[in-house]
């Protein structure tokens, strides 16, 4: 993963933007200073979080990457992209891979004081697979045949068949057994507990004095959310906020000498004009084809982030490694007689007219949707961009499925291939863009009763190839994560999912 420094008069001289002035600035160190002070920074996120904070109920990408800091499972993931013990303090694994035990590390403690036993972590896993009579919350989970504790400190999961990336899935939360109030005061065992939170304005995380492993260095975060580009780039010219993650080029030269180092490296997002496939004109595939040869991918990375991020051709993207097809982001090449071509067989050779609808909080997003909006003129198609909350998105878009085409970014959840191909299947709950194609399900049936690690990289290559080759959506790019980071703050780790950890973060003399 790509990590470095970017020298801020390098990148405004390539840049050539003209920066826009603030009146009433209070400049660096503002809020850095009194911070270092008490140990406090500000992060400003673009998005709320979901109405609930329940860990296993979480819906939206931005809610994880807060609520990261607040809950553990039995395993973690490390900046790396490796598991390491977590709640528990080691496990292992049956010879036919269907029985995990696992053994608890001493003394976890719960946010309320409370030790974390055998009981909470039978509870959690068993909530997460609907065993207690809920809904499945962890569709991996529907292959636990059942959890038992063994003693005080042991607990047995045993699986109706082996799955080679299940214990990726076991970074789902421990959370106290019995406790009814998580929505709104969630529980858990991380470095930071949560405090407080007022909607659409913050959410407060402190410092777990009793946490189990290396404390965290600072004393509170508060996580500002400010939603309007504009108002964010005043706030960091204002020196308000300490910290702020994907931001844009633009962005980036507006707060050039505010007092910020800013790093960057990927967000781990597939970026893509996501498409509604059981709506006309889209339920045909070649117009999703045609729309493919439309787009010149590195034109759109160099007019909306000047040429950041890493154009990709199917629903991976490079820190999956072994499962990443860079052979994919050329399958479509801008070829706009092909498009003109395929549109005509599909019987609009006129084109049509659709909307993009696009979260207005997420000025990435809204960039790309621009610059595919000009390039579909190329081939007769009109691209109304439609600007929609976060919230509309995630009930009307991502829940409702009332929507044509979205520009918007999708992550794993966890570190496996299966969290980003399996939304595709057919009858899986959240494949919001009504993917339908029996031979690419067929192909995740053989995943799951395949255990050759090899063999199954392979069937998931296939995937995604169908994905790609069936034009499911107009596959662009993992976007290009530049932060920006208060001078006299360091230690802030970029992992291989969507997630902001706090607990490495410090002040620097």
């Amino acid at each position: 993963m790509k990590k470095r420094i970017l020298a801020f008069l390098l990148s405004v001289a390539l840049l050539g933007i003209t920066l826009c002035g603030c009146g009433g600035t209070t400049g660096p160190g503002t809020s850095g200073s009194a911070g270092a002070k008490d140990g406090s920074v500000v992060v400003a996120i673009a998005q709320d979080l979901d109405d609930s904070l329940d860990p296993h109920r979480m819906v939206a990408a931005g809610t994880k990457e807060v609520l990261f800091n607040v809950f553990e499972g039995l395993v973690k993931p490390t900046p790396d992209g490796e598991l390491i013990p977590a709640v528990a303090a080691s496990h292992t694994i049956s010879e036919d891979g269907t029985v995990y035990t696992f053994t608890l590390r001493e003394g976890v403690k719960f946010h309320n004081g409370e030790t974390v036993t055998a009981d909470d972590v039978v509870y959690s896993i068993e909530r997460c697979a609907g065993i207690r009579g809920g809904e499945l919350l962890v569709e991996a989970f529907s292959i636990i045949k059942s959890v038992e504790k063994k003693d005080e400190k042991t607990v047995a999961i045993t699986l109706t068949a082996a799955d080679g990336d299940f214990l990726s899935y076991l970074t789902a939360a421990i959370i106290p057994e019995g406790y009814e109030q998580q929505e709104t005061a969630p529980i858990g065992t991380g470095p930071f507990r949560f405090a407080s939170r007022t909607p659409q304005e913050s959410v407060v995380l402190e410092k777990f004095e009793e946490y189990w492993g290396t404390p965290a260095y600072l004393n509170k975060v508060t996580v500002r959310i400010i939603e309007n580009g504009d108002a964010l780039v005043l706030a960091l010219q204002s020196g308000s906020v300490d910290i702020c993650a994907n931001l844009t080029t633009t962005q980036i030269a507006q707060i050039q000498g505010k007092g910020y180092n800013v790093v960057e490296s990927t967000m781990n997002l597939v970026q893509a004009l996501y498409l509604n496939n059981a709506e006309k004109p889209f339920d045909d595939e070649r117009v999703r084809q045609a729309l493919c040869y439309a787009v010149d991918k590195q034109t759109v990375l160099d007019l909306m982030a000047d040429g950041h991020g890493t154009a990709i051709g199917s629903s991976m993207y490079p820190t999956f490694g072994k499962y990443f097809m860079e052979e994919l982001t050329d399958h479509y090449t801008q070829n706009v007689e092909k498009a003109r071509e395929l549109l005509t067989q599909a019987g609009y050779p006129h084109g049509f007219t659709f909307t993009i609808k696009v979260p207005s909080n997420h000025q990435p997003h809204i960039d790309t949707a621009e610059v595919l909006k000009e390039q579909f003129k190329a081939i007769g198609v009109t691209a109304e961009i439609q600007l929609i909350t976060w919230e509309s998105w995630l009930s009307d878009v991502y829940v409702g499925r009332q929507f044509q085409g979205t520009v918007v970014g999708v992550d794993a959840g966890n570190m496996t291939a299966r969290a980003l191909l399996e939304r595709f299947t057919s009858t899986y709950s959240k494949n919001f863009i009504n993917y339908n194609n029996p031979a690419y399900d067929q192909l995740f049936a053989q995943v799951l009763e395949e255990r050759d690690d090899a063999r199954r990289t392979d069937l998931y290559k296939q995937m995604q190839r169908q994905l790609t080759e069936t034009a499911a959506n107009v596959y662009i790019q993992d976007l290009a994560n530049l932060v920006a980071i208060r001078e006299n703050l360091t230690g802030y780790e970029f992992y291989p999912m969507y997630v902001m950890d706090m607990s490495t973060v410090r002040y620097v003399d």
